[in-house]
């Protein structure tokens, strides 16, 4: 690196870079997995509005853990100790993915994944920000967490191609496997470069108002275990599922800490703290809509999306059909209904019949008459799962763009403040919406199939209002927060993100309550719009409080 960022800074990178490699292959083929019927290729057989449910869960849990992880390598383990255990448990959650199939098992490795991530995700990025509390790094502290970015969508981008591969050459356990392995390798950059940021990873002392390890355990972790329980075992479901109503009880207790954490800080403290919990609240609306790319998007992917591969190149095969590069011939299928859900019997087996996959349903008149003039042609499709590699590349592609923007106007003395970017970054975000909604007219609701340029173009655009938004949190988070919490309201940036990575799972799960699927993009698009307003209308506070701050 030159002289404006640290020399830590590209090992943190590449760590990052491996460690979301494993992350996000996961979530690329997670909800196939889970809905794909029993028996064709190894898929668990759950009906699509579950998967949504577990989906959304695991997400949200990956992103509440960070609270009580942060607060742990702020106060007991220190950051490294921290990194090291996260990544460790992560790793054999993956693996424990790849190795084990019945369902109890399988929760369990999702369970490590989830503590582990805890440990592993705020600290690393907390790190960084104690890399840029130099003077002469400061003024680039925007743009490092932008490069920090990049690295985590470069393993964003490849995992899903791998994921492809290895699921079609081996299976699924394989692809698990490989997610293990990649985070493994980020642990071993991370040791190489221990000498570059081993003074940033010293833990602050401890200062009179702190909060003890004691007062979290049993005012915050106690309380939500006990509330999630109440949630869980509560007769009905309140908010949709039992797992739902357990998250969203589980979260009282914690965001009330958040709160807390304002009404307790000295003046000096407390406005700083104060954006801080606005910018959580705002940034809630965004992960909502966002993380539907592994629920709402895929499926879209899945079924609604033009996949088949151009004949030039194809290879030459077996006169069989391909989905999702495996053989496709007399085959048994799932039974779906309209709207492409797999069917079960009362005993929750998945019903099956002979006949062609469910993706050659809606396909074009043109390409329906050329298949049933000549059943045996081949025909080969993308993997769904690849579409999970659109929004990476486009954050790579645009970051240097992003970067050079914000640089550019930084010369003229004209850059807007971070509050101001996160709030623009909300707006954009919205328009993305407003491009699916198209999509849904270009196929007539579903009827038929659309080209893959419209989730390309949807993407693009979310990626723009991302890149204004999620690193620029982190910035923020790291700017702001007093130097002996740091690593706990990071906790609190992923705590916001935890809450709309359920709501993204809730959200999903309606997608079948929508006969026009235009509306549900709508709903979606309202969303982003409050966020927007409210952000505005906080914006000149937040503002004023960054300029005291000095920044």
């Amino acid at each position: 690196m030159n002289n404006k960022h640290p020399k830590g800074l590209p090992y943190l990178f590449f760590t990052e870079m491996w460690e979301r490699f494993g992350y996000y292959l996961i979530l690329g083929i997670f909800v196939l997995y889970l809905i794909e019927p029993e028996g064709m290729r190894g898929g668990l057989g759950l009906p699509d509005k579950m998967a949504d449910d577990i989906f959304g869960t695991y997400i949200a849990l990956t992103y509440l853990t960070p609270f009580i992880g942060g607060f742990l390598a702020d106060r007991v383990l220190g950051y490294v100790k921290s990194i090291y255990l996260g990544g460790i448990l992560m790793a054999a959650g993956y693996i424990g993915m790849g190795v084990f199939k019945d369902l109890p098992l399988f929760y369990t490795s999702l369970g490590l994944i989830i503590v582990g991530n805890g440990f592993f995700k705020p600290t690393i990025s907390t790190l960084l920000g104690n890399l840029y509390s130099d003077e002469k790094y400061k003024a680039n502290k925007d743009s490092g967490y932008n490069i920090f970015y990049m690295g985590i969508n470069i393993g964003a981008f490849i995992c899903n191609i791998i994921a492809a591969f290895m699921r079609n050459k081996f299976g699924w356990g394989e692809a698990f496997i490989t997610a293990g392995i990649g985070m493994l390798i980020g642990l071993v950059v991370f040791t190489v470069g221990m000498k570059h940021y081993r003074q940033a990873a010293e833990m602050k002392p401890v200062q009179e108002g702190d909060t003890k390890l004691s007062e979290i355990l049993v005012k915050v972790f106690l309380p939500a275990i006990i509330a999630g329980a109440i949630g869980w075992f509560l007769p009905g479901e309140i908010f949709g599922s039992d797992s739902t109503d357990a998250f969203i009880f589980a979260c009282i207790p914690v965001i009330y800490f958040y709160v807390s954490l304002y009404f307790k800080a000295n003046q000096k403290e407390k406005p700083a703290i104060g954006a801080l919990l606005s910018i959580f609240l705002i940034s809630m609306f965004f992960w909502a809509v966002f993380k539907q790319n592994g629920t709402a998007l895929t499926r879209w992917a899945n079924y609604y999306t033009d996949r088949s591969v151009p004949a030039s190149v194809e290879k030459p095969l077996e006169d069989i059909y391909m989905v999702d590069g495996k053989d496709f011939k007399d085959k048994e299928v799932s039974v779906y209904d309209d709207q492409y859900q797999t069917q079960k019997d009362k005993e929750g087996k998945t019903l099956k019949t002979q006949g062609k996959d469910i993706y050659f349903r809606n396909i074009k008149p043109e390409q329906k008459a050329q298949l049933e003039q000549n059943p045996s042609q081949k025909v080969f499709l993308y993997n769904t799962e690849l579409f999970q590699s659109i929004n990476p590349f486009w954050v790579i592609a645009l970051t240097p763009v992003i970067v050079a923007f914000w640089a550019m106007l930084r010369r003229k003395g004209k850059e807007p403040l971070t509050p101001t970017k996160i709030v623009l970054g909300l707006f954009i975000s919205a328009l993305s919406c407003l491009v699916m909604v198209l999509a849904v007219y270009a196929g007539d609701n579903g009827a038929v199939k659309v080209s893959p340029w419209w989730l390309v173009a949807s993407y693009g655009v979310i990626t723009v209002g991302e890149l204004c938004l999620s690193p620029m949190g982190l910035s923020f988070v790291s700017k702001l927060s007093p130097a002996r919490i740091t690593a706990l309201m990071m906790g609190g940036f992923f705590l916001a993100n935890s809450v709309g990575n359920k709501l993204s799972g809730i959200l999903a799960s309606t997608w079948y309550s929508y006969d026009n699927k235009m509306n549900y993009f709508l709903v979606n698009f309202a969303l982003l719009i409050f966020a927007t307003l409210l952000g505005a209308s906080m914006l000149k506070r937040l503002n004023k409080i960054m300029k005291d701050q000095g920044h």
